[in-house]
């Protein structure tokens, strides 16, 4: 293994970077479609937005020593994101997903064994407990593998911060072991409408509708919100008390929906540490997830197209 140099630092990370600290476990990897590669993962992308939103994401992953993986080091630099999270590995190669295009539906090929799936967990718990988090984001897909799945659970046993699981449920890649394990470490919830109904038929949950079913999952795992995204047709959320609240979805001028969850992931994030209320985070979570779509790919190519949003919100990048 080769190790991260920067993270051998005494000071602490959250003494130099005074900013709202969010740490980010999991995959990082390129999409690989017909014609381009574009650099991925649901933790990569979220993390790119909440930097661009001003906050400091560190992404705790892991990367072969690869040119995929010198291409990530160099395009986090380049956004002005810390390394220092990200652990390089001289045997597995750098993540990547094969996407296919099949009558406009995207279906991902993802290969066993990269780079992601061994993250070491002494190493991602020095650095996650150096930088003290207002919160921790984590999703399904990086603890298919036991080395990353006791890296997270290392995490969670040392550093005490609000947690939000993003469910990207990716077959064959997950266990109602793992899905209950996940939940069970979680207070807010990110999935589909899609997710919710795959999830309720693995955990026996019953219910007339999917709010029911919502509900059954909120009590059964002492969860403080559970989100469900719907696509074009917007998203809700339910708490602990029951309250629902409906965000509906506007007009889209779609390219594609690469991204849009990890989209409104991140304004739900930069809403929820600065205080906004449920309805804002809602609303601006559902317009800026609307906005990806109109652009290719999870990440927009400018810089700029972040500034509307921060003038909007009365939010600025620095």
């Amino acid at each position: 293994m080769i190790k991260n140099p920067e993270t051998q630092k005494a000071e602490p990370l959250s003494v130099r970077h005074p900013e709202r600290v969010v740490v980010l476990f999991g995959e990082v990897l390129a999409d690989v479609f017909p014609d381009r590669s574009v650099l991925g993962g649901a933790p990569f992308n979220v993390a790119c937005h909440l930097r661009a939103f001003g906050l400091f994401p560190l992404l705790i992953t892991r990367i072969g020593d690869d040119p995929l993986g010198r291409e990530l080091m160099a395009t986090m630099t380049r956004l002005g994101m810390t390394t220092e999270g990200v652990q390089q590995d001289s045997l597995h190669p750098t993540g990547q997903v094969i996407v296919h295009i099949e009558n406009g539906d995207h279906r991902f090929e993802i290969p066993p064994d990269q780079a992601y799936d061994f993250i070491d967990a002494n190493d991602a718990r020095k650095i996650a407990l150096s930088a003290a988090p207002e919160l921790i984001y984590f999703g399904s897909l990086a603890q298919r593998n036991e080395f990353s799945f006791n890296a997270l659970n290392n995490i969670f046993q040392t550093v005490q911060s609000r947690r939000i699981l993003d469910i990207n449920l990716r077959e064959p890649w997950y266990t109602v072991e793992r899905i209950q394990h996940s939940l069970s470490h979680a207070e807010v919830v990110k999935m589909s409408e899609d997710e919710l109904k795959v999830i309720a038929g693995l955990l026996n949950i019953s219910g007339n509708d999917e709010y029911a079913q919502a509900g059954a999952v909120i009590r059964q795992f002492s969860l403080q919100q559970l989100l469900v995204t719907c696509g074009e047709r917007g998203v809700w959320q339910l708490d602990a008390d029951g309250n629902k609240q409906v965000q509906q979805g506007g007009s889209i001028d779609l390219v594609d929906t690469v991204g849009a969850g990890d989209a409104f992931t991140a304004v739900f994030i930069t809403g929820t540490l600065r205080g906004w209320s449920n309805a804002e985070i809602l609303s601006r979570a559902n317009a800026f997830a609307a906005a990806i779509c109109g652009v290719r790919g999870a990440i927009p190519a400018e810089p700029g197209f972040y500034d509307s949003f921060l003038r909007a919100w009365g939010e600025s990048a620095d």
